[in-house]
């Protein structure tokens, strides 16, 4: 049976650079915790809701070159304030869990790692406008930039962020692994230069005991 409303839920979120293989892990997942007979709201970012899919077609628009990184920092917390009051924050409380594909750490790693923003900018929306949720669990798909690069090189033509240079996404990585190691009670690092479904093994084991009187 589904967790109780009286049991506050899980956030679990998933994070990477292009190529990662986040959207595979997260069917996997989403497969895997249902199973688990835990009642599960999948989301993801930028977007998930109305406002933020509007954002995310911002945000993502080639087209739109002249976008500064102040406003590409700020209207990823737009997207972000929304989702958490209108989906996250009312799943959580109603003993739904969520999984989100990206969440705060995303842009302390890319527009704080990539795009330079301060780390301290970004620390303060995270408390204003994300209200300072952060996950249980996030589950970090670690690989070498060049073998993320020419994975999503297959998937057709590149978006506005998936343009940068290879330095680029080396600062995001670089972000990534130090969030990483700051928080190790909170973050999983997988493998994600592994087989699909060795990363997902790993995912699972990373979530080991979260499901402990998850389910009654």
């Amino acid at each position: 049976m589904p967790v109780t409303s009286l049991q506050r839920g899980r956030l679990i979120t998933l994070e990477g650079g292009e190529g990662a293989g986040k959207s595979t892990l997260l069917r996997g997942l989403e497969t895997h915790v249902r199973a688990q007979g835990v009642d599960l709201v999948v989301t993801r970012e930028p977007g998930g809701t109305a406002v933020g899919e509007a954002v995310r077609g911002v945000v993502l628009d080639a087209a739109n070159n002249e976008l500064t990184a102040e406003a590409e920092l700020l209207l990823m917390f737009a997207s972000r304030a929304q989702l958490v009051r209108q989906v996250i924050e009312p799943a959580l409380a109603a003993g739904r869990w969520v999984l989100c594909d990206r969440f705060t750490d995303a842009s302390y790693a890319y527009q704080g790692g990539g795009r330079g923003q301060p780390v301290e900018r970004i620390a303060e929306l995270e408390r204003w406008a994300a209200s300072g949720l952060k996950p249980d669990v996030t589950l970090l798909l670690d690989l070498p930039v060049a073998t993320g690069r020419a994975r999503a090189a297959g998937r057709g033509e590149a978006d506005r962020i998936e343009v940068e240079g290879d330095a680029f996404f080396e600062r995001v990585r670089g972000r990534y692994r130090d969030l990483a190691a700051s928080e190790p009670a909170r973050f999983r690092v997988l493998d994600a230069s592994a087989a699909p479904d060795d990363v997902l093994a790993q995912a699972i084991a990373g979530l080991a005991g979260l499901f402990d009187g998850a389910t009654s």
